[in-house]
Parts: C-alpha cells; sequence; structure tokens
C-alpha cells in the first residue's frame, strides 16, 4: 500500500517547483532548506518516483514531476477556496482572489471593478494579472487563477474551461501620429511595414490571420508584445503599426499620441469572456468579483 501523502509535502513540492530551487523556495516559504529537502524526499519516497532532477544552480522537474506538480498545485488551490469560502460563508470577508485580465479590459473596466470591489470588501486581497489568454491557460487549470476576462473566438476551445460571453468591442489598426502611412486606406498599403503584435495563437489575434490571408501573404511579425505598455510604447515611439481596441485612444499615457488608421476593410470585433475551470465553484468574494465584471460589461 502506498505511504499517504502529507501536506507540507505537496507544499513544499509546488513552492520549490515554482521558484525553480531549494534555496528559492527556502526564503519565499520561510522555512530552512533542510526541512524542504526532506519534505520532497519524503514525498518522491512515498511515490516511489523522483520529482527534480538535482542542478547546481537549481532543480528541473522530471516528466513523472511535471505531471505530478499540474495535480498537486490544483489540489493546494482547491483546498484554499474550500477554506476561504468556508470563512467567507460565516461572513469573514478575507481570503483572497486571483484574476486575470486582458490589456483592454486592463485600461478601462478593471479599475472601476476593483474599486467598487475593494469598497465593499477592503480587507480581500485581490491579485491581477495582465496579458493575453494562452499565456493564463496553465494558471487556469492549475487553480491558480480564478478566471480571467479576455478575448476568445470561436475554434479556441477547452474542455476544462467555461467561457461566458461579456461583451463585444472594436479594434482598428493602429499608428503614432505623423507617421509616413498614416493616411493608408488598405491592408495591403501596410503589408511592408513593421508590425507588432501579441503571440499570434491567441485568441483574438488568430482572426486576423484570415483577414490578411484574403488579400495574399501576411505580414512578417517579428516583434511580439504580450503586455499593452510595451505596445503602446513601441507604437508611440517608432514607426511599428498595431491593431488595438479603440478604448486605447482614452489611455492618459499614449492614447493622444496614437492614430487609429481608415482602412477600407474593418477588423473583426474582439469578443471578451470571463472564463473559468468548469469544475470548480469560485468563492463567495470570487462570485462577487465575477458579478461586477458582469454588471460594468453591460454599461461599456
Amino acid at each position: 500500500m502506498p505511504a499517504p501523502i502529507k501536506l507540507h509535502q505537496l507544499r513544499a513540492f509546488v513552492e520549490v517547483t515554482r521558484q525553480g530551487s531549494i534555496r528559492a523556495a527556502s526564503r519565499a516559504a520561510k522555512l530552512s532548506q533542510p526541512a524542504l529537502s526532506k519534505s520532497v524526499q519524503e514525498l518522491e519516497e512515498a511515490l516511489g518516483a523522483q520529482l527534480f532532477i538535482r542542478q547546481r544552480q537549481g532543480v528541473q522537474l522530471t516528466e513523472v514531476g511535471r505531471d505530478f506538480f499540474r495535480h498537486a498545485s490544483l489540489v493546494l488551490e482547491e483546498l484554499r477556496v474550500a477554506q476561504e469560502e468556508i470563512q467567507q460563508r460565516l461572513g469573514h470577508a478575507g481570503g483572497s482572489v486571483n484574476i486575470g485580465v486582458g490589456g483592454s479590459i486592463a485600461r478601462t473596466l478593471m479599475p472601476k471593478v476593483i474599486t467598487q470591489f475593494h469598497q465593499s470588501f477592503p480587507n480581500v486581497k485581490v491579485r491581477i494579472l495582465e496579458g493575453q489568454l494562452t499565456t493564463m491557460l496553465p494558471a487556469l487549470r492549475q487553480g491558480e487563477l480564478d478566471f480571467t476576462v479576455n478575448t476568445w473566438c470561436p475554434g479556441h476551445q477547452d474542455n476544462e474551461l467555461s467561457y461566458e460571453k461579456l461583451m463585444e468591442r472594436d479594434y482598428c489598426v493602429v499608428a503614432r501620429k505623423g507617421h509616413p502611412l498614416a493616411q493608408a486606406t488598405s491592408l495591403e498599403a501596410l503589408r511592408h511595414c513593421s508590425w507588432t503584435m501579441p503571440s499570434p495563437n491567441s485568441s483574438y489575434y488568430r482572426l486576423l490571420q484570415d483577414l490578411f490571408a484574403e488579400s495574399g501573404p501576411p505580414p512578417a511579425i517579428t516583434i511580439t508584445c504580450e503586455t499593452f505598455m510595451a505596445c503602446a510604447s513601441l507604437l508611440a515611439q517608432s514607426d511599428f503599426v498595431s491593431i488595438l481596441s479603440q478604448d486605447f485612444f482614452s489611455d492618459a499615457l499614449v492614447g493622444d499620441r496614437l492614430v487609429a488608421l481608415k482602412l477600407k476593410e474593418k477588423m473583426p470585433k474582439a469578443t471578451f469572456c470571463l472564463i473559468r475551470r468548469k469544475d470548480t465553484a469560485l468563492t463567495p468574494m470570487g462570485a462577487q468579483l465575477a458579478r461586477l465584471f458582469r454588471q460594468h460589461s453591460q454599461t461599456e
């Protein structure tokens, strides 16, 4: 009969994996290195398998370790959610909510939602991660994110996740004011420009590949910017072009330095969804935050 796995062993394993070394995990968890090493060793003995390859500069997961990490991190997150749900149902408004948002949401919807949520629940910690949906999928699957509000398109399916449509938004081709091709009227005129966009396999930007393909080979995108600030700063200070939500023109930092090009081709609308795991219920505080995103998305 396999030896029972203990909670402190799972926590030690997950922390070492996330930090990349025993030393870094020791600092993060405020535990001694010998204690962490012992916990991981006991876990490996209980499983009868090696989870890490020890190296001079840290640790590397074995194939078994990678598979087990998915399960271990999800177990710990499920336990956290269960504990917080009980406390919140007893009237103790504490705990934490971890969410992801796309760049457009981060600069429009999110500030209003978080401000209202914090006023109602000042003791609840909220962690916000900005980025494309593809970068958040591992964290969603492992329970590290409660939900994300991000773009989604048909064909981008994940059986573990649910997709609740919140709203649609208009996108357009963007360049700096004074760009040599600011008066361009077609994508063809911009085909040989320097382009920057997020990873092309991210949900909304996959639609653009089809749009370009209708008139010939797509432009070469050699610079990938996964965050709004990186993209907007590059656009504002160079001759790169990109495709962004029209909401960005109201951004206080760079909105007045960018211009939407008036092209004959209409950019596809972006569909924003609230995306979360199907098999995990949100805590009461997570549900409250999701409700505010739904409420505010209807007024945008």
